[in-house]
């Protein structure tokens, strides 16, 4: 193998719709051999499997207790917040920031004020028709999903956008823009399709960071990375541009 992967902060657990426990991921990191893991499980805003704050504490308990057991990695608490349009535009709010190590924030289908209805028809019947960023009139679904999503980068400090460009139409070179600006990571997912091939050259003509991430939601799937990794060879990225891959 050409590269390792370092650290996977995007893998989720049976608190969430995971399924796996908190140890069995830490214990496949340690496997897999990665410096640093975290769970990141969904923001509590998520109509079906959003974690609520009192969840969290007792995931951010479970790490407390295993990190003593597993010295040889460190062991992070994230969360996934859901990017809506509503307050400030992430499901997790100001005062809450502090608990987590970090913020993650994606977009996802079943969160109020997200256009969840119009995107999962577009995903269904419309993808790869209407969705062209030089065919993307003035209020259409692209330019309304990229607004909400390049606001919600510039109102809070989110470490990375996850899987960006799934579940509906997005200006991908804006959102590296935005990203890059904010100095927000942008992931490569390697459960999702995307970033995909051709998101992965739009966005690298910004100055943005990359990120791959298993977005793993069973434990036998935290530290993938060789789909993501295959994507950006694809796409002509420069390696150096990944920040959790080093070269063996």
């Amino acid at each position: 193998m050409e590269y390792r992967m370092i650290w996977d902060y995007h893998t989720h657990t049976t608190y969430s719709h995971g399924k796996g426990s908190v140890e069995d991921n830490v214990r496949e990191a340690v496997k897999k051999g990665l410096k640093e893991v975290a769970i990141s499980e969904h923001g509590p805003g998520h109509l079906t499997y959003g974690v609520s704050m009192a969840k969290m504490k007792k995931i951010k308990e479970e790490i407390e207790r295993l990190r003593p057991l597993y010295p040889q990695i460190e062991i992070k608490i994230g969360v996934e917040a859901n990017i809506t349009t509503k307050g400030n535009l992430i499901d997790v709010k100001p005062e809450e920031m502090d608990f987590f190590d970090f913020v993650l924030a994606g977009y996802h289908y079943g969160i109020l004020g997200a256009f969840s209805i119009e995107n999962f028809i577009f995903n269904k019947i419309g993808r790869g028709k209407n969705d062209s960023v030089e065919g993307a009139g003035k209020g259409s679904l692209l330019v309304r999903n990229t607004d909400m999503v390049v606001k919600a980068l510039y109102e809070n400090n989110i470490y990375m956008l996850t899987h960006p460009g799934d579940k509906g139409p997005f200006d991908i070179y804006e959102l590296a823009k935005a990203s890059s600006d904010t100095d927000t990571i942008m992931e490569i997912s390697n459960w999702h399709p995307y970033l995909d091939v051709e998101g992965i050259k739009r966005a690298s003509k910004t100055d943005v960071k990359f990120a791959i991430s298993s977005d793993a939601h069973s434990p036998n799937r935290v530290g993938g990375f060789l789909g993501g990794l295959k994507r950006a060879k694809e796409a002509g990225l420069d390696m150096e541009r990944i920040v959790n891959i080093e070269r063996i």
